[in-house]
């Protein structure tokens, strides 16, 4: 009786391990996605306040709002 709890004991711990490493890997990888994310990200802003210094500080017609309002 006891050999064969152990024994389901270790085939537990075994899946736990093996969950433990497959989520430590997506974990890593999620953190690689999120950095190459936020790079872009950047580089977009940075894009945006170049693309919109060079328009003279000028609003961009999609931002303001209409005279009516």
């Amino acid at each position: 009786m006891t050999d064969t709890r152990i024994l389901a004991l270790e085939e537990q711990l075994a899946h736990l391990s093996r969950s433990v490493d497959d989520l430590s890997d997506v974990v890593a990888r999620l953190d690689t996605e999120n950095a190459v994310l936020k790079r872009r990200l950047q580089m977009v802003m940075e894009r945006e306040a170049e693309r919109e210094a060079s328009a003279g500080g000028t609003a961009i017609l999609a931002d303001q709002k209409p005279p009516h309002w």
